[in-house]
């Protein structure tokens, strides 16, 4: 058995590495429902459990979303990921071909090139010390270029970079030392006993001309070992615990478990698979717009797992999703932030007072609710009755006189109980009037009976179904020669995935142009009740660069889908906003 005391280090923090691990994640797992730990049981017997390998090699790896977002980025997680990854497995098989022990011990492949001089002997010597040498080389240029990151993050198309915590920085600092240093220990092996590559061995000649290598090769091996144990003991205490975490959550997620509104072990996986890379804070208007730099997900998620919530980075976000868009784990990051909303609101008001909504004899194939938004923007429930009418649809107006809430404001405000109370009240209203079809105005309303209210029956956003109206020539509408610009509105783009719909049904209207901002990367206008504290001068300054974007290409109209974002973008904008449902409305034919 090979030994020599400069691996204590390694091997009592890979040891302490794994014990923590498995009592997390053996943890985690336990504190699962049990119809989680059943997708868990059917997930691994079944094909999903190679699609997980699949996603873990292209994201924990290749860290594909990364490159999409910046190559040079992307590059410098890859050769890091992937090169550790490709030098533990090469280290393995030539330890494997190299060496006839029966007992291995885990550090032989780690230190391989200190207990074997002479590989003169070996068949495929030469092969292995250019493979590992390559791959060694790959990922000292990842380190170089995470080096330069972390002192300009512009270079990497990152105006900002996450805050280091203790445990952070010594992580960090060792990772950056363990391959320097392992280049540092095999380069003086090679150099003494002329058995490296065409990196390590040109490199040991090198030093060999000037150097005492006898008296500075086990000191560099040792100062490699330290580095790789304090790694280890510091990773699951730091950021760098997404590496293996990461990995479990992809597993999970592939076999069906998902995030919800209510914190649960799954959650706190999420949270400790966040890399903390900052990629979303340049994503996060409040940021850029708001000046506000300390509520952003990224540090959210790091209170949240350091037990440090408090209301303002609770509360402080839009809830518009464009960080979670770009985030390269794909953290649930709305739904974590929902979750701990309830802790700062005494669920003691209930909504007994409110009468339920009386279907008496009235009965339609289709409910329109407008919702407590578009009731604020009259115009647009006016067009979507006066649609209705010129269709000669048999629909219910269920909430004209009525109007209830669709309770999404309270469920992001963390207050379930209210939200659910809500809830049963409308959807007796729904079950009871015998429709097919719901169609509302509001996006937010739209998500909300889409995902909460679980109807047996079509929900339709408008610019669903006045899409299908349309291409069904159950109504007609003249097309312009009008120039417009379309906002997507952030629940139902990011939120609910509808992008095309409202782009082929403006199609039909006027001539639509592209901006710099759309679809998954859309703009909030600023008006989001996912945030209740922010004040008017910053949801001012949020609408101002909206509309700047917005209005680049002085469009003749600014097409919106959301009574909401009409009535926030319109109040500032020198050009005129309409929702898409005026647009139909105003060049509907006469039938």
């Amino acid at each position: 058995m090979n030994f020599h005391p400069f691996v204590i280090p390694f091997s009592i923090g890979f040891i302490v590495l794994i014990f923590i691990l498995l009592y997390k994640y053996f943890s985690l797992f336990y504190r699962l429902d049990h119809q989680d730990k059943s997708k868990i049981y059917k997930g691994v017997f079944s094909l999903k459990f190679f699609k997980a390998i699949k996603e873990v090699f292209l994201e924990s790896l290749l860290h594909r979303k990364i490159f999409r977002v910046n190559p040079l980025l992307g590059y410098m997680h890859t050769s890091l990921a992937f090169g550790w990854f490709l030098i533990i497995i090469g280290g393995t098989v030539e330890s494997k071909v190299h060496s006839h022990m029966a007992l291995k011990m885990p550090y032989d492949p780690v230190f391989f090139n200190f207990f074997n001089t002479d590989l003169s002997m070996y068949r495929w010597a030469n092969e292995f010390n250019f493979i590992m040498d390559f791959l060694l080389l790959i990922v000292l240029s990842g380190v170089c270029l995470a080096f330069v990151k972390r002192f300009y993050s512009k270079a990497f198309g990152m105006k900002k970079t996450s805050v280091l915590k203790p445990f952070d920085k010594i992580a960090l600092y060792t990772l950056w030392l363990i391959f320097p240093l392992r280049f540092f220990a095999e380069s003086f092996s090679a150099g003494l006993y002329n058995n490296g590559g065409f990196l390590t061995g040109t490199a040991g000649v090198f030093f060999s001309s000037f150097l005492p290598l006898k008296n500075l090769l086990v000191p560099t091996w040792w100062a490699y070992s330290i580095s790789l144990g304090a790694f280890f003991v510091a990773l699951p205490f730091s950021r760098y615990m997404h590496i293996p975490t990461e990995i479990f959550l992809i597993f999970l997620r592939n076999f069906g478990v998902k995030t919800d509104k209510i914190f649960s072990s799954f959650t706190e996986l999420e949270v400790l698979s966040c890399p903390r890379c900052g990629i979303c804070l340049d994503k996060c208007q409040l940021l850029k717009s708001a000046e506000i730099s300390d509520t952003q997900n990224v540090y959210f998620l790091q209170s949240l797992r350091n037990k440090q919530l408090n209301e303002n980075n609770t509360f402080d976000c839009l809830l518009c999703g464009r960080c979670q868009e770009f985030c390269p784990v794909g953290i649930n990051l709305n739904n974590i932030r929902i979750s701990q909303r309830k802790h700062f609101f005494p669920e003691n008001n209930n909504f007994e007072y409110l009468q339920p909504i009386a279907i008496a004899t009235p009965k339609a194939s289709v409910i329109y609710f407008a919702g407590c938004m578009t009731h604020l923007t009259p115009t647009i429930k006016l067009a979507m009755t006066g649609i209705f009418e010129a269709a000669g649809v048999d629909y219910l107006f269920l909430d004209k006189d009525s109007s209830i809430c669709c309770g999404r404001p309270l469920m992001i405000a963390g207050e379930y109980t209210k939200a659910n109370e809500l809830i049963e009240k409308n959807k007796k209203a729904i079950i009871e009037s015998g429709a097919k079809t719901l169609v509302t105005s509001c996006p937010i309303c739209y998500k909300m009976f889409n995902e909460d209210y679980d109807l047996n029956i079509e929900v339709l956003h408008h610019t669903q179904y006045l899409l299908q109206l349309t291409e069904k020539q159950i109504i007609k509408i003249n097309k312009t020669n009008k120039k417009v610009v379309y906002h997507d509105p952030c629940e139902l783009g990011r939120g609910s995935g509808i992008f095309n719909e409202p782009r082929e049904l403006i199609s039909h209207l006027a001539d639509i142009s592209k901006i710099k901002e759309e679809k998954e990367e859309a703009l909030c206008c600023g008006g989001s009740l996912g945030s209740v504290n922010l004040s008017f001068n910053k949801r001012n300054n949020i609408r101002k660069d909206v509309l700047s974007v917005l209005q680049e290409g002085n469009p003749d109209l600014i097409i919106t889908a959301c009574p909401l974002c009409k009535k926030t973008l319109q109040n500032g904008a020198n050009t005129e906003v309409k929702d898409i449902a005026e647009l139909v409305m105003q060049n509907i034919q006469n039938q």
